[in-house]
């Protein structure tokens, strides 16, 4: 650990992690996926269609939205770091970010998308692909936040 890690709490360095990395996710599927697939991308989607099939309960995108970057600021990063002191421990930093990556983006284009009616992986249309560089480039985020923060060797 590093000096400044020994001052940050862990909810800290996780929180610095998460939201740093949900602004490449937000930044790319707001600004970059128009530029390099003719849409934005909004999981927000995802997040009603799975409250309204598991809850029934309708909400608005916004609320939806709020959600999914709570999710992506608290849990995607805690997920990592388990991975990371765990099955992921040995590999290099970038490698278990982008596995942790490869593992979100299956996780909700070929397990949640489906849930509320989705074909699998979305028949692999052009967001399935945008998902597929959003993921990675979140959590490769989240694990160089990781490493400098707490695992970098002084």
């Amino acid at each position: 650990m590093n000096s400044l890690s020994k001052s940050l709490p862990l909810i800290a360095v996780l929180l610095v992690a998460g939201v740093a990395a949900e602004i490449a996710f937000e930044s790319f599927g707001l600004l970059l996926a128009p530029l390099l697939f003719g849409f934005q991308m909004e999981p927000a989607n995802l997040v009603i269609g799975l409250i309204k099939a598991f809850t029934g309960i309708n909400v608005s995108y916004m609320a939806a939205y709020v959600l999914h970057l709570c999710v992506g600021a608290i849990a995607f990063p805690t997920g990592y770091v388990l991975l990371r002191k765990t099955i992921l421990a040995r590999l290099p930093w970038v490698v278990a970010g982008l596995i942790w990556g490869l593992i979100l983006w299956f996780i909700a284009q070929g397990v949640l998308a489906p849930l509320i009616g989705r074909s699998f992986m979305m028949d692999w249309a052009p967001y399935t692909w945008a998902s597929l560089i959003a993921h990675p480039m979140m959590t490769v985020v989240i694990a160089f936040v990781w490493y400098k923060l707490v695992e970098q060797p002084k």
